[in-house]
Parts: structure tokens; sequence; C-alpha cells
């Protein structure tokens, strides 16, 4: 039962798909139909989860302001996201708000102030109101707006608190699904309306220069090496990782260059363990914002990464990607319109797709699936983006 629900927990599949009967059944919210032919003029995005998340959605976004090229959207999401959101050129305001099931450490915003916010969206008077998670407690919070069009998917419940539903699409890529949230926001979408991923970003110049030293100590050609999976069951092994940045350096008269944030220090320095002292290697790792690591990105030969947001990042920046994945299904999440090449190994049980609560076998170790994936499959796809 409640198998419509994209949640892997039994238990909570089953309390989601509970709340959704008695909301839908009841009428403490109205789902009149709200669709009429004047095309909206304020919106709200909600975008609340991570970095990946939010580069996944630019093509649709961009979509959005193609289309509607005279609406203010506001664009509201994580803390975390707040850097790169602000260099958004298809979105006029940017609000930051934290989840409390999304955020990390001590940016969580307490339920009853994130109802005080959500609140407060009423005063923004929106026609329109589109959330692209399709969770049902950020379907609520965007019910409190007071948009008379919610739009959004209902994959985790929250249904009644939409106007209109889009169909969600379990084997296509979030940057598509969210593509199609759009073409039912627009109704009549054009045909040849933006899906460029690249298009939104407007990095300014003082964000370069703060990174001009660095790109001249890096120098061409360079490659980059994201040890960090970010979650322990996405963790390729660091030293393999070292190993792969050996020979490639050696191969390519490359230098390497680490990235990561303050937090991924123990991947990078076991990565940096492994490498002889002879090689040119430059160390970023808990140095740069966002939008600086997007420039040096930019900056790359290549770029080799697990399923993480920077490998997001680097496909909108259009840097060449090998990208190693385990549980996570490429289908859904991999790099999006960039020139790459996915390296993973098929066993019975992956790609799972259950990154947030790993099954009880995966959890204390590397997964299978990531110990499987080896070095020379790793620079074979490299040489061959590298050319």
């Amino acid at each position: 039962m409640f198998d419509h629900l994209l949640i892997h927990n039994r238990v909570e599949r089953w309390l989601v798909g509970a709340a959704d009967l008695v909301l839908s059944a009841g009428t403490l919210i109205a789902r009149r139909s709200t669709v009429t032919s004047d095309q909206p003029v304020r919106i709200l995005v909600l975008r609340l989860e991570r970095i990946g998340d939010l580069l996944m959605t630019l093509p649709a976004l961009a979509k959005l302001r193609a289309e509607l090229p005279d609406a203010t959207i506001d664009l509201v999401v994580g803390s975390w996201n707040t850097s790169l959101a602000e260099l958004l050129t298809v979105v006029d305001h940017v609000e930051a708000v934290d989840a409390p099931w999304l955020a990390r450490g001590d940016t969580e915003t307490g339920y009853l102030e994130l109802t005080r916010r959500a609140s407060q969206w009423r005063t923004g008077r929106y026609d329109l109101a589109i959330n692209f998670e399709g969770d049902i407690r950020s379907n609520a919070l965007m019910a409190l707006c007071g948009a008379p069009r919610r739009i959004g998917f209902a994959i985790k419940g929250g249904g009644a608190f939409l106007t209109e539903r889009s169909t969600y699409n379990r084997r296509a890529h979030v940057a598509t699904n969210a593509l199609r949230l759009v073409d039912t926001v627009l109704q009549h979408p054009a045909a040849n309306a933006s899906a460029d991923a690249r298009s939104p970003f407007a990095i300014p110049e003082a964000v370069r220069t703060r990174v001009r030293d660095v790109l001249e100590r890096i120098g061409r050609p360079a490659i980059g090496i994201h040890a960090s999976g970010g979650r322990a069951i996405k963790q390729w092994d660091p030293a393999r990782f070292a190993e792969v940045g050996i020979q490639l350096a050696r191969s390519q008269g490359a230098t390497l260059v680490l990235t990561g944030s303050a937090g991924d220090r123990a991947a990078v320095d076991r990565v940096k363990a492994e490498l002889p002292e002879d090689l040119p290697v430059v160390d970023l790792s808990g140095t740069l914002d966002l939008p600086c690591l997007a420039v040096v990105l930019e900056h790359l030969s290549l770029f080799i990464t697990g399923d993480t947001g920077p490998m997001h990042l680097a496909a909108v920046m259009g840097t060449p990607i090998v990208a190693i994945f385990g549980p996570s299904d490429p289908i859904n999440y991999g790099p999006w319109m960039s020139r790459n090449r996915v390296v993973r190994v098929d066993i019975w049980c992956s790609p799972c797709n259950q990154v947030r609560r790993p099954p009880s076998r995966c959890i204390g170790h590397v997964p299978d699936c990531l110990v499987g994936v080896e070095v020379d499959q790793v620079v074979t796809a490299a040489n061959a983006l590298l050319g």
C-alpha cells in the first residue's frame, strides 16, 4: 500500500500515506481549480534541499524565466545554497530558510519559526507557488504562502496542499522532472524554451579576482579531485582517488587540485598521505566558498568526484567530469548537460537510491557497489575525456 510514494522506509511511507488520506478527505484545504489564461506575475519557488538539488533545478528556472520574462520570481533555498542562488540571473530575490528535516549542524530553523517565516510570504501576494521537492512537509510549508495556484510533486506526500500536481517519472533525471513541472505551470510551453543549465549564473568580477592568484598557482593542465562523498554510503576509498590522481598527473603532466569543505578534511588528508612529494598538488579544501569553487572548477581540465554537490557545480560550469556512482542512480542524479563519464558497477542491489537511510547491510563500511569500482576504470574514463 502507498507504493506510489517515493519513500523507501516502510513505516515512514505508511505514516505519510495515512496523513495524505486524512488530508484529502478533510475540508481544511481548498483545492479549487485556479488555472486561468492569465500569466503569473508574482512567483514563489521553493528549493530547500542540498547543493546538487538546487543546481539540477537550474534548467527549469531558466525555462521559467525565458517564458515569463516580466514576472517577479522569488527563490527560497537552504542557507548553505544562498551564495550560489544569489548569482542566478533568473530570479529576482533569494531568501534562506533551513528546514528542520534538511538542516545540518547549527543552521536549523525550529518548526514554529519556520511556520512564522512561511506565513510572512503572504505579504508577497504571490499568484503562483512552485515546490520542486515533493515532500509533505515542504508542500504544507508552501501552502502557507496563500498563493491561489500551488504546483508541485506529491511523490513524498502532501498532494492535498497542491492545487495542481505534476507527474514524477522515477526513471527520469531530476532536471527532466523539474522541467516537466515548469511545463505544468506554463500550460502551453514554447518548443524553443531554454533548458541550458549553464546559462543562469553571473559570477561577479570580484569573485574571479579573489581566486586569480590561486588559478595562477594551479596552472594548466589541472585535474581536480573531490575525494569526499558527502555521506559515508557514497564514499569511494580516498586511497583509490590518490592512485587515480598519481597515474593521471604523471601521464598528463598535470597539477592535482584537491577540493572539499572544512568538514572533508579527513578524506583529503587520506588522499594527500598517498601522494608522492614530487607530484604537483594544490590543496584548496576548506578555503573556498561556493562561488570561488565554481571559478576554480571552470578552470580545470577534468574533475573527478563521487555523486556530490560539486559534481553538479562542475557540470553547470562546463567542466568535463568523471563521476563515481554507487548507491545513487546516475539516471536520476548524474551530471546534467556536460561532457562526462559515469563509472559504476552492476550488482544486484545497486542502484538502491537509499542514501539518506542506507540499508542495514551497508552501514559501517563501504558498500559493495563502490568497493567494486576499480582504479583502472576511473583512469580509462578520465583518459577518454582528456583525449
